[in-house]
């Protein structure tokens, strides 16, 4: 098996790496400077190095590796944010990232990264006047991207002829679960291939998802083996979970419409929303034939790491042992990535690049 590498810029609680070691791709460094997400990597990744500051990091002179993956700050792009875009002190971050890119580049005679991975939040696509997600392809594809015909930025396309080879595509964690229940989360991830046109290979091509990891052990990691049964299939009463839509009960309130303010509390079509970093997502919960005795109550932080694919205890503790605060894991929760997603472009990756490395033994 070949030794492929991958560094995790803007690392959060280490989904990538994640998603990374489940494929076969080996994490050599990260990138953070929030103190609980750091010690949330370090204990499931202890061999992994801590680079610090992005701002203080140099492409050239740190271990080179053939992805680095960034989902640079969101708070400047965000629908909910101050939409500032790259322009906005947080989301201008991505240009850090992008020049620590290219510093490695030119200093492995652009043989490293071979690919690079770029996530981020819907609003990308319109902020500015929608030219934040021009500069983004246009930076990555090295040429000046022109604008689609019909003003607006498809939720999937390719930027081709040149190189790097650029592919982007929306993603929505709800869809990429199978039979298990994850949170709406809409992400826009970018695919650079810097060394041939794989990018559309890693980003379009249907192939099988990884089952959801375990829960984690003492050590950290998933476990070797795990009980996620339903709590109906070990004999106890049958909870009954739908979301709980606050804007949907207060316009209904308002109008006075009976019928809308009931299903307020969950229709078995509605997706969980989007897990915030600045907010905990209430949710209602019955048992099964007792829908008066039910309640409207806040996602646990269990529920909330099943919610993004991620194992249970993921977050629960730091590196020295001892439990991480309940407001910092949903912070960092409502920050992460859905693991299913994750798994789907690193699969990808390593398929590609794998296949490279036999084509040229």
């Amino acid at each position: 098996m070949p030794d492929i590498k991958l560094g995790s810029l803007f690392d959060g609680i280490g989904v990538f790496p994640l998603a990374a070691s489940r494929c076969g791709i080996r994490p050599v460094w990260a990138s953070e400077i929030e103190k609980a997400p750091i010690s949330i990597t370090k204990r499931h990744f202890p061999d992994m190095v801590h680079l610090g500051d992005i701002t203080k990091v140099d492409g050239g002179k740190i271990p080179p590796v053939h992805i680095i993956t960034f989902g640079s700050p969101c708070q400047n792009l965000s629908l909910i944010g101050n939409r500032s875009g790259l322009a906005g002190a947080k989301s201008s971050l991505f240009y850090q990232a992008f020049r620590i890119i290219q510093e490695m580049r030119d200093a492995t005679d652009n043989l490293y990264p071979a690919i690079a991975v770029w996530e981020n939040v819907m609003g990308a696509f319109s902020t500015n006047d929608r030219m934040d997600f021009r500069a983004v392809l246009s930076a990555f594809s090295d040429t000046e991207v022109p604008m689609p015909p019909s003003g607006r930025w498809g939720n999937a396309g390719m930027v081709r002829g040149g190189t790097p080879d650029v592919c982007w595509r929306l993603m929505d964690a709800q869809y990429w679960a199978g039979s298990r229940r994850l949170a709406r989360r809409q992400r826009i991830f970018v695919v650079a291939d810097f060394g041939g046109r794989r990018a559309a290979d890693i980003l379009f091509k249907p192939r099988p998802m990884l089952p959801l990891p375990p829960p984690c052990g003492e050590g950290g990691r998933a476990a070797a083996e795990g009980d996620r049964t339903a709590s109906f299939e070990t004999g106890r009463q049958i909870p009954v979970i739908h979301p709980f839509q606050c804007f949907r009960m207060r316009g209904a309130a308002k109008r006075q419409e009976e019928t809308a303010f009931r299903n307020s509390f969950g229709l078995p079509t509605d997706p969980f929303p989007t897990l915030l970093a600045s907010d905990v997502t209430p949710f209602a919960f019955w048992y099964e034939g007792d829908p008066e005795g039910g309640c409207i109550r806040f996602l646990t932080e269990t529920e909330s790491e099943r919610l993004m694919g991620l194992p249970e205890g993921w977050t629960k503790y730091g590196a020295d042992g001892v439990e991480i605060r309940p407001l910092q894991r949903y912070k960092a929760l409502g920050n992460a990535i859905a693991l299913p997603c994750a798994d789907y472009i690193m699969a990808g990756i390593y398929e590609v690049l794998a296949d490279r490395a036999e084509k040229e033994e």
